[in-house]
């Protein structure tokens, strides 16, 4: 072993209510993580799709050893409308989910 630790893979997710609310955060929410990959590089998006089954929007997101997806999630929230992010339970075989949804 090298002794680097290893990055992690979260799921973000842009729920369907949110991304009909506001069609353009969609986009916003792209070129974010686009410009955060700019500023770790460590940082990047492996894939981005629409789930058919649920019409979320998910960016599945590599983040590097010692980066958190709340500290980014909190930047992010600074540049849309008003929104809350949930961390639902999944199970251990599957990455982290993190989803973006109107506030209430």
């Amino acid at each position: 072993m090298d002794g680097a630790q290893e990055a992690q893979v979260a799921e973000l997710r842009l729920s369907y209510r949110y991304a009909k609310e506001h069609p353009w955060v969609v986009h916003a929410v792209t070129g974010f993580l686009s410009a955060y990959f700019m500023e770790h590089p460590g940082f990047r998006v492996q894939r981005h799709f629409d789930e058919l089954e649920s019409g979320m929007h998910v960016w599945i997101c590599e983040v590097p050893a010692g980066m958190t997806m709340p500290a980014l999630l909190r930047r992010l929230q600074s540049d849309l409308p008003p929104c809350r992010w949930t961390q639902p339970a999944t199970g251990t075989s599957l990455p982290t989910q993190y989803v973006i949804d109107a506030a209430e």
